[in-house]
């Protein structure tokens, strides 16, 4: 049987819904196993000092969850994830893959809090009123209980927006992608971040868009060179990731914020605003959004905060634009399938997508704990990195004469995926000798710790080898 003591700091609401998240987080996180017993409810009833009605009920809501499973006279059991069969034979299952390479190079949230709640809504889906017009194409104009929950998803996030302002896309990246075929043409100048998210280089390519990096400091973006690229470049779009950005884990202050939109409306430029990461920082700086809600495009979505696979997206635009977006949304896949749009709606109105958010904010900052632990042990020389402690990766500079490209193939034959600088620079030059962990993937703390390890005794081999050098 598990010794297990749900963790109840910080949380609020029902003391049975409060169990009953600790045990969901605790599962996520591989701390309950697959097939782990948990004690009696009376005797866990005992230990945290609640009634034993209280861990009854738990119980029962876990199970309705299907976080347990109860057998007659043994107990309650951690439910095993269930693996997703077709036609012919069994799929892949729904838990990442535990074997193989330790994966911390895929900036994922982490698996397991949110599947109850999307099996509860498509059983509540299943059993509700007519599906028609869930099946059925829809116009530009998306249906009218998604755009509230858009807008209550946008104010979550610190955005006001009016109905016409607001549109349904398949994912961020899609909602990035039609903010650069909606504004830009071939020919102009898009403007990124030199470190940035390298799908939205590649969208422009394809669009016969023009890139060119604006130089960052340990502070993120720097205001002044996105001026002198507008005096003399004259650029049509700003992409920039203000919160948590990939990879350097920057969120920009704001006085950096107020300069960018102030210099963004001068020159006339928009500002397309990737704030995908936004409800895992709610103590931010304003969006960018509130500092020029003229000229910028602001994109987020529910995959870093409740499921990347629902592929539910929201973007907010100026009037103005959203002609154009719509349009090309409507090139790009017609339409945002409106049934995955429903549950991700219903998670939105019902307040289960802002406590799967708070769920991913305490499971980061776990991580991040964690992490410190392992690379910045008590008692040892202090390794060098950058991170936040809301956010799901860290970004690691390397020692002097180790290259990037070197150490993630160390990594790699440690059986360790890693991603390298390399991979975020627009320009070549701009690429640092540094690699992203990423600590959210790994469903195993086990896995993410010996991950760590790993990378941590390959730093440690490297600095003795410069050192024995010098």
């Amino acid at each position: 049987m598990a010794i297990w003591l749900p963790n109840l700091n910080g949380r609020s609401g029902p003391k049975y819904l409060q169990i009953v998240e600790a045990m969901a987080e605790d599962i996520a996180s591989g701390r309950l196993a697959p097939g782990a017993q948990l004690p009696p409810h009376r005797e866990l009833a005992y230990q945290i000092g609640v009634s034993a009605n209280t861990t009854s009920r738990a119980y029962a809501e876990a199970v309705t969850r299907a976080l347990l499973r109860g057998e007659v006279g043994r107990g309650s059991f951690v439910r095993a994830a269930e693996p997703m069969v077709h036609q012919g034979g069994v799929a892949n299952s729904l838990r990442r893959d535990a074997q193989g390479p330790i994966d911390l190079s895929r900036n994922l949230p982490l698996a397991g809090f949110s599947q109850p709640h999307i099996r509860q809504a498509l059983h509540t889906l299943a059993e509700g009123s007519d599906l028609s017009p869930l099946l059925d194409y829809q116009s530009d104009a998306d249906l009218d209980r998604h755009i509230d929950a858009w807008q209550h998803w946008l104010a979550y996030c610190g955005v006001d927006a009016t109905r016409s302002e607001v549109m349904t896309t398949v994912g961020g990246q899609h909602a990035l992608f039609c903010a650069v075929a909606g504004v830009l043409k071939a020919g102009d100048l898009l403007l990124t971040e030199a470190l940035t998210y390298m799908p939205v280089q590649a969208m422009a390519e394809r669009l016969g868009v023009t890139t060119t990096a604006v130089a960052m400091d340990p502070q993120g973006v720097q205001p002044e060179a996105f001026e002198a690229l507008c005096r003399h470049a004259k650029p049509r779009a700003f992409y920039l990731t203000p919160t948590l950005q990939a990879p350097t884990t920057v969120t920009l202050d704001d006085e950096r914020r107020a300069e960018i939109a102030e210099i963004a409306m001068r020159h006339d430029v928009i500002l397309i605003e990737d704030d995908v990461f936004a409800p895992l920082k709610p103590d931010r700086p304003a969006p960018l959004a509130t500092h020029a809600p003229d000229h910028t495009i602001y994109v987020t979505s529910l995959s870093k905060s409740v499921a990347p696979g629902l592929r539910v997206g929201i973007l907010k635009a100026p009037q103005r634009l959203m002609s154009a977006l719509r349009h090309a949304a409507n090139l790009s896949l017609w339409m945002a399938p409106p049934l995955t749009a429903e549950i991700g709606a219903r998670l939105i109105l019902d307040g289960t997508a802002e406590t799967l958010a708070e769920q991913q904010r305490r499971a980061a900052q776990h991580r991040q704990t964690l992490a410190r632990s392992v690379l910045s042990p008590p008692g040892a020389t202090p390794m060098s990195y950058q991170a936040d402690p809301q956010g799901l990766h860290l970004w690691l500079p390397l020692p002097p004469d180790l290259r990037a490209d070197v150490f993630r193939a160390q990594c790699a034959q440690s059986e360790v995926l890693v991603s390298e600088g390399r991979s975020f620079a627009l320009a070549p030059g701009d690429a640092p000798e540094a690699v992203r962990l990423c600590l959210s993937h790994e469903v195993s703390e086990d896995r993410l710790t010996t991950g760590l390890r790993r990378v941590a005794h390959l730093l440690r081999e490297s600095r003795k080898s410069h050192a024995l050098q010098i």
